[in-house]
């Protein structure tokens, strides 16, 4: 893997584990960084163990001392799945926050198994006061459980670096339809509503123009809306579980850098023929 990354490089697809990928990047360069790791399902994951090559005084201790520490082990005494899990995800985090800029935002991308455990454990980590917002983004499609309430929703966490001075700007997202048009204004109706902190939007359609074949691929949509909202023109986007590289698409087509790292040869595969057939230039 090159380490000569620098902010005035190009677009950059890293194939490498991510933890060592991101060690070489230099501290506070990127505006946004959204992370969709894989969910802890409880399903076996073939995945291998890295450490963290910073020092035992770094920030994978917890930038909250002693109340992070006691948090993070009443949560892991709860479920040793979550423990395995975390020790996997948690070094990686405090990577992700190391890198993120002074006005910058993080995305996490989580499901219901996982999102309550991770929102404690983050305000622990990086402070609640750094707490931005749990978006919910909400889909219908697939089978639907006849045993319970069917789970039809993902949960994103968002945290800023700097809570008097981070990037957001509402007025650059698309707009939505409103849900009663009857109660509003014609000219309201036409121009249509900025989104809340629920998202409804459809998933990746299996026959649709965006499908790439890659299993957990996420919409255009969703990347969208959090890429507007959170940079501008030129800014740097990381995206280090790129997974089918829609981060890296649509940060291209809004103007954005971006750089994207996955260790699956797979993953890469996709992540290149996609951005090659959108005409995007990267190394």
């Amino acid at each position: 893997m090159r380490t000569d990354w620098t902010p005035e490089s190009p677009h950059r697809v890293i194939h490498s584990d991510n933890l060592l990928a991101i060690a070489g990047l230099p501290d506070g360069v990127f505006t946004l960084i959204y992370l969709d790791p894989p969910f802890n399902t409880g399903r076996a994951q073939a995945r291998q163990s890295t450490t963290s090559v910073r020092s035992a005084s770094g920030p994978i201790r917890g930038f909250k001392g002693q109340q992070y520490e006691r948090i993070r082990g009443d949560l892991m005494s709860y479920d040793d799945r979550f423990e395995d899990y975390w020790t996997f995800l948690e070094p990686r985090l405090a990577e992700a926050w190391r890198l993120l800029a002074d006005d910058g935002t993080l995305y996490l991308h989580l499901d219901y198994r996982e999102a309550h455990y991770a929102k404690v454990l983050l305000d622990a980590l990086f402070g609640r006061e750094n707490f931005l917002n749990e978006i919910i983004w909400a889909y219908d499609y697939g089978a639907k459980s006849k045993s319970r309430w069917p789970a039809k929703h993902d949960t994103i966490l968002v945290y800023v670096k700097n809570p008097r001075g981070y990037y957001f700007d509402s007025t650059t997202v698309d707009r939505e339809p409103y849900m009663a048009p009857g109660l509003v204004t014609p000219e309201k109706v036409a121009r249509g509503k900025l989104p809340t902190d629920v998202w409804w939007h459809t998933i990746v359609s299996p026959t649709g123009r965006e499908k790439t074949g890659y299993p957990t691929q996420k919409p255009e949509g969703i990347l969208r809306r959090i890429i507007q909202a959170s940079t501008r023109e030129g800014d740097w986007v990381l995206d280090f579980f790129a997974g089918s590289g829609t981060t890296g698409a649509v940060a291209a087509s809004l103007g954005r850098r971006f750089v994207l790292v996955d260790e699956s040869a797979d993953a890469l595969a996709v992540i290149r023929a996609r951005l090659t057939k959108a005409g995007i230039a990267f190394e």
